[in-house]
């Protein structure tokens, strides 16, 4: 059997930005593409298990990630469960991450309490490995932004899934996990020459994300000020976040990843909402082959 790889090559996606038909288009799609791996969020919707599953069944050699499924929502012995089965039954296709997510996610929906990230982490992975060595055997990877959770990352798992990250932070994160270990950084792109229509596709995008003050504290330890973050979001940040224009300007920061550390870039289309052709076009312009 198969030892999960994600290759190089990845497209980051809400899962719940489609419904079952439109994930099936998708999927085969970006599989024909010729990209290595297809990465997935859990938040109110799909569970990411069960979307796991679904993708994999979907698909015949597209590796499918989970970025991130939320700690709060199952034990740790049914995620390492649950990694093992989905490897089990596609032949190593299935990267299982992890995250802590949000309090808003956790307290607001789920109805758990947050606690401290870093050591609800470690006190969740460390359970993990007391579920027998067939679910130990596969590799997993943790959502990890501030030094502590990267320290964690090098540690206990196999790597770390930066978002909404710059080159700096990739080479700071690069710094702390070992070589032989998975950095797959998330970057938003969006194929737009006019500025004025970038930016306001991007700060559609990232409102979500600058209401969460996960992103927000990380953002600052980039360099971030109050200004950025203000009416909606500075062009600076913006341009740093989402970056947009022609073929050559997407891959050259992606290229930027790269050169920082990152063992893998996976990429994700800033569109329209609902246009799921914009978002497939957009993917294929940046195909890897």
């Amino acid at each position: 059997m198969n030892t999960p790889n994600p290759g190089r090559h990845g497209v980051w996606y809400a899962a719940d930005k489609l419904k079952p038909n439109e994930w099936v288009r998708f999927l085969q799609e970006v599989e024909a593409l010729g990209y290595d791996a297809l990465w997935h969020s859990e938040s109110r919707h799909y569970e990411a298990m069960s979307f796991g599953a679904f993708a994999l069944s979907n698909t015949t050699k597209l590796n499918i990630g989970t970025s991130i499924a939320n700690i709060y929502a199952r034990d740790a012995i049914s995620s390492a469960s649950a990694a093992a089965t989905l490897n089990e039954f596609s032949d190593g296709r299935y990267i299982l991450g992890l995250g802590v997510s949000h309090v808003p996610l956790v307290e607001n929906l789920r109805g758990h309490e947050y606690r401290k990230p870093v050591t609800s982490m470690r006190r969740y992975l460390s359970q993990m490995r007391t579920a027998g060595d067939d679910a130990n055997r596969w590799p997993v990877t943790i959502a990890a932004l501030g030094p502590k959770m990267l320290e964690l990352s090098a540690e206990m798992t196999q790597g770390a899934l930066p978002y909404n990250v710059t080159p700096e932070h990739t080479a700071k994160a690069a710094s702390i996990l070992s070589p032989d270990q998975w950095l797959v950084v998330e970057q938003k792109f969006c194929l737009e020459s006019d500025a004025t229509k970038a930016r306001t596709l991007a700060r559609e995008e990232l409102a979500r994300y600058m209401a969460l003050p996960n992103y927000v504290n990380n953002w600052r330890r980039l360099g971030f000020t109050d200004d950025d973050f203000a009416n909606g979001g500075s062009d600076r940040f913006m341009d740093a976040m989402v970056v947009w224009g022609d073929e050559y300007t997407i891959r050259e920061r992606m290229r930027e990843h790269f050169d920082a550390g990152a063992t893998h870039v996976c990429i994700q289309p800033v569109h329209e909402a609902g246009d799921l052709d914009a978002a497939l076009k957009m993917l294929k312009v940046m195909a890897p082959s």
